[in-house]
């Protein structure tokens, strides 16, 4: 058995042999897109010797995806940027475990995606264990939910937003400059989940992401998309903002194209600190005395203990049934695990609904509605306020739930939710985020990785991290997480989401979010025991959650191969607004449930059902891994190609 040697004890996993075959292409549930995603399923590659720090990462060519046929993979990472996973791959090949992998790739996503995650932010990871790290399997694997949320500074008091005068009035301030700020997680989450579970120093994990910050890479499509967002164009529409976020747009230039090279060697000096000093290289130090710099331009005044207050919280994974599988997806302050947890129960309540039809759509509409009007009346942060989690999931609610539906209409407005939300109704959902990303990693033993990283909108609040005092850079930028908190009583944040007081802000706080990690656990054929079959979360806002749900559904019962489950159109209803957004192609395909009436489209026969239907994008993007049917050895991947991803595995 091979030990990856190191300083400290090693996860010992005997790797399984990999296989390749053809998939059968099963019936498509919303499936129109032909863009592809994946990488080349060639064998393992020669590991770097140990000490070595692993290769660069290079960007492997994308498979075509012919009669479906879908490359498999015995261990693979599925990132919103080739080069991220990438990153993870090598790190793989060099030995590391699925932990190691997630880390490494994590660390890539803060420079190749920047605008949607990073270093300044925090995240959820959720980790399944199938060996130990004294590369013992386990007798029963278990799954640990890490939280490295980002919380509230010691200046948040509930009422800030609505009375402190330099913010009352400025509509912005939740989401521009410092006061949008709360205290980054992903080092002190990312370096606690390697420490425990990992195999790896952090010099090792770090490397990739070093080298892309220096070396450089070539932005895309999705970039260039981001400097054009409304948010991030606020950095530059006044001679005011434009010197107020004068070192952001010196790091970010707002006239990059596809094809530019966008190198970061600031952001590389901050992740060679990290790798040198671990948490301390960050939290402490030259970077940490320019985060408090970057704040105090903006007249925010940390407390002197502030970064050094613990941010890393593991919590038990909501855990539940759905049919023959095991659903296990993160818990408060993660509103997305109760929301999928529900709707999912829901949905088994009712009489099944072919996928692309108008009744589908309406079914899951309607159990959307009533799962986040409990989210906009019942969720917080559980280190603050009591969250009824085992009251929202227990059978007696869902059945009564799903009791109310009107298979032939909607219902009043205070009839979802356990109770009446009583929230806006002149709410406007954003429809340009870029600012979270996920990544699925399972590696050749079996364990498993689903980490959602966040620095909330678009390149967070604008601010890139610089010691005013002495001039030096560090470049990535920081969160806008506070407009995740209740920050104005009965008002919507950007999302269009309107939440209840007890997400009110208050220091040490952790906001609310919609971040969904998510591993699905079965029995597949010829196996005695429970194993992954999917690995799956995303980005996008709340769009996260019913894009993550939609992925599992088409993945799952409806027996879409990876590729299919993430491409295909999605619809989104998140209560308030009383708005049921459906993507173009399906918004406008014949109805299958009433093929006599010829013409009429699931848009029109959604609009006969009273739905408020809206033809929109889902801007969300999901990375799923999912077990292969042909060989349950093997894994499928895909990147979201609303996002440009593509996975690496071997």
């Amino acid at each position: 058995m091979k030990t990856l040697p190191r300083s400290r004890p090693g996860w010992t996993l005997a790797p399984r042999v990999a296989h390749t075959a053809a998939a059968c292409l099963l019936l498509a549930l919303l499936t129109f897109s032909p863009a592809l995603s994946g990488c080349d399923s060639t064998g393992p590659q020669r590991a770097e010797p140990a000490g070595r720090a692993p290769r660069a990462p290079t960007v492997p060519p994308a498979p075509s995806k012919l009669r479906g046929e879908v490359p498999r993979y015995r261990q693979v990472v599925a990132a919103d940027h080739a080069l991220a996973s990438a990153a993870g791959l090598e790190i793989l090949r060099a030995g590391g475990n699925a932990v190691d992998a997630a880390v490494a790739t994590s660390f890539a996503l803060s420079v190749v995606r920047p605008y949607s995650c990073g270093i300044g932010g925090g995240g959820f990871m959720l980790i399944h264990i199938v060996r130990d790290r004294d590369g013992v399997e386990r007798k029963e694997p278990k799954t640990i939910a890490l939280d490295y949320r980002e919380h509230a500074p010691s200046w948040a008091a509930p009422e800030f937003f609505e009375n402190d005068p330099r913010v009352r009035d400025d509509p912005h301030a939740s989401t521009l400059g410092g006061h949008a700020v709360a205290i980054p997680g992903t080092v002190a989450g990312l370096l606690e989940a390697l420490d425990r579970f990992g195999t790896m120093s952090p010099a090792q994990v770090l490397a990739p992401a070093v080298r892309l910050a220096r070396d450089g890479y070539d932005v895309d499509a999705d970039y260039t998309r981001v400097l054009e967002s409304n948010h991030v164009r606020r950095a530059r529409e006044t001679p005011e903002a434009r010197a107020r976020f004068a070192s952001f747009l010196d790091v970010y230039p707002p006239n990059a194209h596809v094809g530019w090279r966008l190198r970061q060697p600031q952001q590389a000096t901050a992740l060679e600190r990290i790798a040198a000093d671990g948490r301390d290289g960050f939290y402490a130090g030259p970077v940490a005395a320019a985060m408090r710099s970057t704040l105090a331009r903006e007249g925010v005044t940390l407390a002197p203990d502030e970064f050094q207050r613990r941010s890393v919280r593991e919590l038990r994974p909501i855990d539940v049934s759905w049919g023959s599988r095991r659903v296990r997806t993160m818990p408060p302050p993660s509103s997305g695990g109760i929301v999928l947890a529900q709707t999912l129960g829901m949905l088994e309540r009712r009489e099944p609904t072919r996928p692309a039809t108008a009744a589908r759509v309406h079914v899951l509409a309607e159990a959307l509605k009533h799962a986040f009007a409990d989210r906009s009346r019942w969720m917080a942060d559980p280190g603050f306020v009591a969250v009824p989690v085992d009251a929202l999931l227990a059978p007696a609610n869902l059945d009564d739930l799903a009791r109310r539906w009107n298979p032939r209409g909607v219902l009043a407005s205070e009839s979802y939710g356990s109770v009446i939300a009583g929230r806006s109704r002149d709410a406007t959902p954003l429809d340009e985020d870029h600012g979270t990303s996920h990544l699925s990693v399972i590696d050749a033993w079996g364990n498993a990785v689903a980490c959602t990283e966040t620095v909330n909108l678009s390149f967070g609040s604008l601010l890139s991290v610089t010691n005013h005092e002495t001039g030096e850079r560090f470049g990535f930028v920081l969160n806008n997480q506070m407009d995740d908190f209740t920050t104005r009583r009965g008002r919507a944040n950007a999302f269009g989401l309107t939440q209840d007081d007890r997400n009110l802000p208050a220091p040490g706080k952790k906001p609310l979010s919609s971040m969904s990690p998510t591993i699905v656990l079965s029995t597949a054929p010829g196996q005695a025991h429970e194993s992954v079959e999917m690995v799956v979360g995303g980005s996008g806002g709340p769009r996260i959650i019913t894009g993550t749900l939609q992925a599992m559904l088409a993945a799952g019962p409806d027996g879409l191969d990876a590729h299919d489950a993430v491409s295909g159109p999605r619809v989104h209803h998140q209560y308030l607004p009383d708005v049921l957004t459906v993507e173009e192609s399906l918004a406008r395909t014949p109805d299958s449930d009433r093929p006599h009436e010829g013409t009429t489209t699931i848009k029109e026969r959604l609009i006969a059902l009273g739905q408020n239907v809206r033809e929109g994008p889902h801007e969300s993007a999901i990375q799923i891994i999912r077990r292969s049917p042909a060989d349950p050895r093997l894994y499928e991947a895909a990147s979201d190609p609303r996002k440009g991803g593509r996975p690496a595995g071997d």
